[in-house]
């Protein structure tokens, strides 16, 4: 019975959070038939119905949503567990999954990971990229990274880069097309490209500050996207401006593509941080992970 309370277990788990039998079937390997036989048997032991289904979608009733809260950290701890007695071997070895930005993962997750973790084939790290502000614990990463001013409460933060800093950046055909503007005030009459934050659904509103003065503006213009990487590919085609890191910008500019605008409203800030539960148990492979990650002046 205990072994059969558990597999199933697992597999209300896999289908709760896909919100999908088709994906948590193939994701356990198994017919979405026996995934469905599997629920039923646990929902008929336990005498309560714990998924809502559909013709769409699946989601967990109330007394799965209950159900869920106190398994998940049960079989957690049971995950560090073993994962502890795996770190006995003379290797670390594990999945790590971070949530980041594009640009945090491209400019400084990967090019120290990818020299951190060449010789520890059995440390697998797998990048989901997000700009929102994702709950780690409730999507079971192991860690985030933000910029350090926005980690949140209760989190151990490491720094893992220098400060940053975004720039507003247009292309020289754009500027002798639109002119320049010599404020913020000025992107109001610009064509301007826009971010998209998905958890929060509206539009980055850029933000700028001169003499202690902090100002934020709503811009308008043709295009949207929801990453920095194609903000910036659009205003090097000439469709307005954007407003996107120096590291991006840097060398499209030192290349003519692009020419920087109100060099002295955008100041530096606190750079990006990796983020994770304080009583998180930390494995030798997320030991050697936040240590390849760790900014070092």
């Amino acid at each position: 019975m205990l072994r059969e309370n558990v597999n199933d277990l697992l597999a209300f788990i896999v289908v709760a959070r896909e919100r999908s039998f088709t994906r948590a079937a193939a994701q356990l390997g198994m017919s979405q038939s026996g995934l469905s036989h599997a629920i039923r048997g646990l929902e008929e032991r336990l005498g309560l119905r714990l998924l809502t289904r559909t013709t769409r979608s699946v989601a967990p009733t109330a007394e799965g949503e209950q159900l869920l809260e106190t398994i998940i950290p049960r079989f957690e701890e049971v995950e560090t567990q073993l994962s502890s007695l795996t770190d006995r071997r003379e290797k670390p070895a594990g999945t790590i999954r971070i949530t980041a930005e594009d640009y945090a993962i491209d400019k400084v997750l990967w090019p120290k990971i990818r020299e951190g973790l060449r010789n520890y084939p059995d440390v697998k790290v797998e990048f989901i990229i997000d700009y929102g502000l994702t709950d780690i614990v409730a999507e079971r990463f192991d860690a985030g990274v933000r910029l350090g001013e926005i980690v949140s409460q209760g989190m151990i933060s490491v720094p893992i880069s220098d400060d940053q800093r975004m720039v507003v950046i247009g292309s020289p055909e754009y500027l002798a097309r639109r002119g320049t503007p010599k404020a913020p005030q000025d992107l109001t009459n610009h064509s301007c490209i826009n971010l998209r934050l998905p958890t929060r659904g509206g539009l980055y509103a850029w933000e700028f500050e001169k003499d202690g003065h902090e100002l934020r503006v709503r811009v308008e213009g043709q295009m949207t996207f929801n990453g920095i990487n194609q903000i910036c590919n659009a205003a090097v085609d000439g469709y307005g401006l954007g407003f996107v890191p120096d590291g991006l910008a840097i060398p499209h500019i030192e290349a003519g593509r692009l020419v920087q605008v109100l060099d002295d409203w955008c100041p530096r800030y606190t750079g990006y941080h990796l983020f994770y539960p304080n009583k998180r148990q930390s494995s030798a492979a997320f030991k050697l992970v936040v240590d390849a990650l760790r900014y070092r002046h």
